[in-house]
């Protein structure tokens, strides 16, 4: 059975969704990377008992170092590593709500709380899933012989 090579324009739209996907990858991470350093600096402005999320120092320097990073990456303009650190850190995310459910590392350093958790669960999808999505295509390197 023959199959029918897409069409040039198929191709086109597929490049052009791609192309959104990564700009939203590109700008998730502009905005998270910021959004990570506020949250390192707030957990050790507002006292532990007023706070919804662990305030514990080993997890305020986890957001401050990785909002760091994530921002500089930003800046980068490159979508293959604002999709590569939004996959990354969406990994890490989804394995710290797993960890501080199951009692695993690093969850009683970092003292995570319930609603870590829950941060932890939402972040890690979205920031998985638009990082996958906003990841460049692969280009293939054949060669005609």
């Amino acid at each position: 059975m023959n199959a029918t090579p897409p069409s040039p324009g198929a191709a086109a739209d597929r490049t052009e969704l791609g192309q959104r996907w990564q700009r939203r990858s590109q700008l998730l991470l502009v905005v998270f990377g910021p959004v990570l350093i506020l949250t390192g600096i707030g957990g050790f402005l507002i006292p532990s008992d007023r706070a919804l999320m662990s305030g514990a120092a080993p997890y305020n320097v986890f957001h401050l170092v990785a909002g760091t990073l994530g921002l500089l990456l930003a800046l980068t303009r490159r979508p293959a590593a604002a999709s590569a650190f939004n996959i990354g850190f969406g990994l890490i995310d989804l394995y710290q709500a797993l960890a501080g459910i199951a009692g695993l590392f690093p969850a009683g350093l970092f003292a995570l709380r319930p609603a870590d958790h829950v941060v932890h669960v939402v972040l890690g999808v979205l920031l998985v899933t638009v990082g996958w999505r906003g990841r460049p295509p692969v280009r293939s390197s054949g060669s005609a012989g």
